[in-house]
């Protein structure tokens, strides 16, 4: 296939191997006193290491490559430890080569070794919440079981009981393997929904497992679309509820959770019910 690779014109190279700790990918080498491509297989074609030859020895070029392995890259690159990791993902995502990150992604998992971008998302997800450092209000918690229903479920009068059985319930902070979530029917809401909707617990957070996220504000949502593959490969939930406003930025919570079931290898009823921002649910369908 032609594709984009790194060109070295040996003429030029002087063998200072600056462009190496640049190339994450592991494609360079300094070998007879010249930088050598080793093999198409690892070069991602996005030139990272170009900006950093002194003598303009690198450049890129069209031609006929084997196709780029991901996982390949990744096998060639675990044991250079979790910054080099963090720096090729890092490389990846910045250059918006999504399906390679979810591949990179994916064979960390399967080869049970931690994702180091998803291990920093968490923690300075916990820092900007709490202002840094550990805090208790990010440490799992189950509750007793919710009281059954009371006369108080149907009317305005005396005080609705929580449906809320567990914490955290912030996606950033919440974790697939968590017990809530294994082979639980699981609610992803956007975090006005509970606002909008007076009957929320009573109607939707019921014998549900609850997340929550906002598709506008939130950072680092590529976490977001591992976590929720996660709880339907590894926690194996039984359904997917997504809860958004009627508001246009909301259905990035409904995208995010189908990327991640397209990503998934189990498959999962998902249902979209849409909230209107004077209250009610305005639709509700399986997706």
């Amino acid at each position: 296939m032609k594709r984009k690779v790194v060109n070295i014109d040996e003429d030029k190279c002087t063998g200072c191997g600056l462009c190496i700790p640049n190339c994450a990918e592991g494609a360079l080498q300094i070998i007879d006193g010249k930088a050598r491509l080793i093999s198409d297989l690892f070069c991602d074609g996005l030139g990272a290491c170009l900006g950093h030859c002194p003598e303009d020895a690198i450049t890129l070029e069209e031609r006929e490559a084997e196709p780029y392995d991901e996982r390949k890259v990744m096998a060639n690159m675990v044991g250079q430890g979790p910054n080099v990791i963090k720096a090729h993902m890092k490389h990846l995502k910045e250059h918006g080569e999504m399906e390679y990150l979810r591949q990179a992604a994916e064979w960390l998992r399967e080869n049970g070794v931690e994702n180091p971008m998803l291990a920093e998302m968490n923690a300075k997800a916990g820092a900007a919440a709490h202002g840094g450092g550990g805090c208790p209000g990010s440490r799992a918690m189950t509750f007793a079981a919710a009281p059954k229903d009371t006369e108080s479920d149907a009317g305005e009068d005396g005080q609705r009981p929580s449906r809320l059985t567990h914490w955290p319930v912030q996606l950033h902070l919440a974790s697939p393997r968590a017990t809530q979530y294994q082979s639980a029917d699981v609610l992803l809401s956007a975090d006005c929904v509970g606002y909008a909707l007076g009957d929320f617990h009573k109607d939707w957070l019921k014998g549900k497992a609850l997340l929550i996220a906002c598709p506008k504000l939130d950072t680092g949502q590529e976490v977001y679309v591992e976590k929720i593959r996660a709880l339907i490969d590894d926690a194996k939930i039984n359904t997917l509820t997504v809860m958004i406003m009627e508001v246009p930025c909301c259905s990035g919570l409904l995208a995010l959770a189908k990327r991640a079931a397209q990503a998934a290898q189990r498959k999962v009823p998902i249902k979209c019910a849409v909230v209107g921002v004077q209250g009610g649910v305005i639709s509700e369908e399986w997706v």
